[in-house]
Order: structure tokens, then sequence, then C-alpha cells
């Protein structure tokens, strides 16, 4: 009986929860509006969560790159600096060398003058010595006859004799007037050495100011165009490996499977066999006609030493034009020349070329193909070779291999001479840069050369299988 209000009590109460469940599923279940509203929530938290991040990352990432830019901006400031006080520093080497430039002027003006006046000295000295040994003939002259007379004549040696003393002083004041002019003519001497080691230290200032320029000019201003490597595949009918068993080339040896550098015998086609440096590089080889590495070969030779070649070919040497006409006769080559400054610094230059025979004085033709470093020979122009002793067919009347020293392919004169002297650093006196191992381009600034190297390589190509 008591359970009966109980319930009566609960049952208003449970029917109203029932109802509003009641309610809920059936406004769930029949409404798809209620569930899309939530799906759009759902996606817009997960996009607001996405861009949080994202906004994380954007301001990590400008917090490095305001870091990096402020990174750059230091060290832009830092070369600014540097390119600043270098600026002052050459301003202040070209203020001393020219200050220096003038006083060796005035050291040798003042050296010629002194030079001058100690010739006159010297004559005058030497007039006096004459004068001083007539008199000295003179007075032993007058002794004689005195001695002659005091035995004849006792009595008339007196004024004689005073005669003989008078000339005896003068004679003796001649010979301190030329020991105080000897005394002069020395100090003389001394100053002149002593502006001569001046002249010397100043020649030396001069010349360590014009190396350190043609330092700072090396090859590291100039671009550098990245190397262009034959290919592997590259295979020139002109050095095909005969069946007589002889290569016309290293390159053609170099497909026989020697592929090592070194000195190997070749024979081109129509010609004697005679031997060659091959040099193993770039997956083919080159023939070497020419190497300078430190100057201890003389390349200032005649014209039948650079005809038939010269020096050792495991060190310096030139091959000789007529063995490099030889091989290049055979086809199509490539010319490669490879430099080095006193810094370190490799660069090189191909061209295409043709080269004459005897007859047109190994006339040669080029044509620039590439390289790293501007081209300082004339090209689709024909260049005669001339040595000192064979200089009649160049383009001008001056005589370039006497003046600037070894044969060489010259245009008017053109200062890039490879077989020029040989001129280190630490060479004493001015460098005469006309005369020494450059590479000069027509617009360009001297380079001092340590080392070059000149190869040869075919450029009409075919298969070797």
């Amino acid at each position: 009986m008591k359970l009966i209000p109980v319930l009566l009590i609960l049952a208003p109460l449970a029917l109203p929860a029932g109802a509003d469940k009641d309610f809920f599923s059936v406004g769930s279940a029949g409404s798809p509006e209620t569930k899309s509203r939530f799906a759009m929530l759902d996606d817009v938290r997960i996009l607001a969560n996405g861009l949080l991040q994202l906004g994380h990352g954007l301001k990590d990432f400008v917090h490095k790159t305001k870091g990096q830019m402020n990174d750059i901006f230091q060290k832009l400031y830092i070369f600014d600096r540097s390119f600043y006080e270098l600026s002052l520093q050459t301003t202040e080497i070209k203020e001393e060398e020219e200050q220096l430039r003038q006083t060796t002027a005035r050291l040798q003006i003042n050296n010629e003058e002194i030079k001058n006046l100690s010739q006159e000295m010297n004559l005058k000295i030497e007039g006096l010595i004459q004068n001083k040994i007539q008199l000295q003939e003179k007075v032993w002259g007058l002794e004689d006859k005195v001695t002659k007379l005091a035995i004849i004549q006792p009595s008339t040696t007196t004024q004689e004799t005073k005669e003989i003393s008078s000339l005896k002083a003068f004679v003796e004041q001649q010979d301190n007037d030329i020991k105080q002019l000897l005394k002069i003519v020395e100090d003389q001497h001394l100053q002149l050495d002593r502006q001569h080691n001046q002249i010397m230290e100043l020649e030396d200032k001069l010349n360590h100011i014009e190396l350190q320029e043609l330092l700072e000019n090396s090859f590291t201003e100039e671009y550098q165009e990245p190397e262009t490597i034959p290919s592997a595949v590259h295979r020139p009918t002109a050095g095909t490996y005969r069946a007589d068993g002889a290569a016309a080339d290293c390159t053609a040896l170099y497909h026989t499977g020697v592929q090592a550098s070194g000195v190997y015998t070749i024979k081109p086609n129509g010609s004697e066999a005679f031997n060659v440096y091959c040099e193993m590089k770039f997956g083919t080889s080159w023939t070497v006609i020419q190497k300078r590495v430190d100057g201890s070969l003389d390349f200032n030779q005649t014209w039948d030493a650079y005809t038939n070649g010269f020096g050792d070919l495991n060190e310096e040497f030139w091959l000789g034009l007529k063995k490099i006409y030889s091989i290049a006769n055979q086809g199509n080559y490539i010319l490669r020349i490879e430099l080095q400054d006193w810094r370190g610094n490799r660069r090189h230059i191909e061209y295409t070329f043709s080269l004459g025979g005897p007859s047109t004085k190994y006339s040669l033709q080029l044509s620039r193909m590439s390289g790293s470093i501007p081209n300082a020979l004339p090209e689709h122009t024909e260049l005669r070779f001339s040595t000192a002793d064979r200089a009649e067919d160049t383009a001008s009347d001056f005589n370039c291999p006497e003046n600037h020293l070894g044969g060489w392919w010259h245009s008017e004169c053109e200062e890039t001479n490879l077989n020029g002297k040989y001129v280190t650093p630490r060479s004493r006196g001015r460098l005469d840069r006309g005369k020494g191992l450059y590479w000069k381009p027509k617009k360009g600034r001297y380079y001092l050369l340590k080392s070059t190297k000149i190869m040869i390589q075919p450029t009409d190509l075919k298969s070797f299988d």
C-alpha cells in the first residue's frame, strides 16, 4: 500500500523525462540541418587549429628570416668597411709610388750631374798629373845641370839653387793640390755610391709595388666559366691506331689502352716517328707541345731550334714547329692553353686552330671556343711565327722576338708571348713587362704567370670500335 503513493509521486517526474527524450530523439532523427550545423562547427574548429599552427610556423619563419637578414646586413657592412679600407690602402700605395718615382727621378738627375762633375775633375787631375810629370822632369834636368855646374863653377850655383828650390816648392804645391782634388773625387765617389744604393732601394720598393699590383690583378678577379670536359666517347679519325702499330697522336694512343701520362713515341701520317709527352685527363689524352714550370730553360732560341724543338719532355720544352705541323696536318684540332699565376690560380682557354707549313712560316689562325680567362690572342688573323734571327715577316718593322724575347706568333708585337722571358716575383730591378711571361688581353691588365702548358687534341670524331 505504501508503494502506490510513491509511484504516483514518481510517475509525473518520469513522464516528462521520457517525453523530452522522445522529443530530442525525434528532433535529432528528423532534422538534418542540426547535424550539418554540428559538422560545420567541427570543421571550423579543425580549420582554426590549422590556421593557428600555420600562424605559429609563419611567426617562427619570420624570426628566422629576420635573423638571417641581420647576418647578411652585418656581412655587407663588414664588406663595405673592408672595401673602403682597401681603397684607402690602394690610394696610399699609389701616392707612395708616385713619391718614390719622383725621388728616383731626382736622384738620377743628381747622379748624372755628379758623374759629369766627376768626369771633369778626373780630366783636371789627369792634366795636373801630366804637369807634375813635366815639372819633375824639368827639376831633374836642372839638378843635373846644377851638379855639373857645381863641378865646373861652384860660385855660380847659388842663384840656380834658389831657382831649383822655388821649382821644388811649386811642385810640392801642385802635389798638395792634386791630393786635395783626389780627396774631393773620393768624397764624390762615396756620395755616388750612397745615391746608387738609395736608387737601388727605391727601385726595389717600386718593384715590390708593381709585383703587388700584378698579384692583386691575378686570375681571382676574372670570371670563371665551368671547365668544358670533353666526353669520353670522342674518337678522333686523325688519331687512329694504324695496322703498323704506330699511333698518330696521344689521343689515339690513349684508346689503345695506354692511360698513364708520360713520354711516348708517335708517328703521324707521312712523318717519321718521334717522342712526345702525353697528358691523360678528362677521359682522353692531349699531346703537349709546350710546357714551362720554373724558368730553367732559356726560350730565347733561334729559328732552327724552334723548328726542330728543344728542352726535356719531362720538364720544360718546346716540341718543335715541324712536329706540331705533322700532327695538326692530319685533321681538325683543338688548341688548349693552361695558365697558372703566382697565387696558384689556374685558368684555361681553348681554340680551334689551323697551322700552315714551312712555306707559310707556320702561320697560325685561331678561333676561341671556351675558357675561364679573357682572350689575349688575335682571332681569325694569320699569325706568322718569328724568332729574333727570322723576323722579316712580322706585321711590323719592329723586331718583336728580339725586343720581347722568344719565338712566337706575333701580330704587331702583341704583349702576350708564352715563350718570353721567365720572370719571378723576387727578381731585382724593375719588371720589364714586355719581356716577361704574361697573359695580356688587348684591353685588360697584365697577368704575371708562373707556369704555362699548350696542348692539342683532334676534333673530328668517330668510334674506335
